[in-house]
């Protein structure tokens, strides 16, 4: 059973940073494709950032240069670095990771910027 566990959301004020981690359990196996979205409620989910195995990455354009994504193949972790937040940015965010031929999905966390 493979699980993913979020962590690293909360509150913080426009302008500030948080940093999102996404730790698989359970695989001994390494992920090919991992990514970051988001969801406000009402709104379709919105991918963020993707990276995979290959070592390439791509952005949203609503958080390229703002966004870094970043992942620890040893400890089987996906990061988000989020710089220059904005109350635009207010969302859950979940992360996403296939592995082998299976799809994984965290639980979602909660990130809130205040004006």
């Amino acid at each position: 059973q493979v699980n993913l566990v979020e962590s690293g959301g909360g509150l913080v004020q426009a302008g500030g940073s948080l940093r999102l981690s996404c730790a698989a359990s359970g695989s001994i196996f390494s992920a090919n494709t991992m990514t970051w979205s988001r969801q406000v409620p009402g709104k379709q989910r919105e991918l963020v950032a993707t990276t995979s195995s290959t070592g390439s990455v791509k952005y949203a354009d609503s958080v390229k240069g703002r966004f870094t994504i970043s992942t620890d193949n040893a400890e089987k972790t996906v990061y988000l670095q989020m710089d220059s937040l904005g109350p635009e940015d207010t969302a859950v965010y979940y992360c996403y990771m296939r592995i082998l031929r299976s799809d994984y999905w965290g639980q979602g966390t909660q990130v809130t910027v205040s004006s």
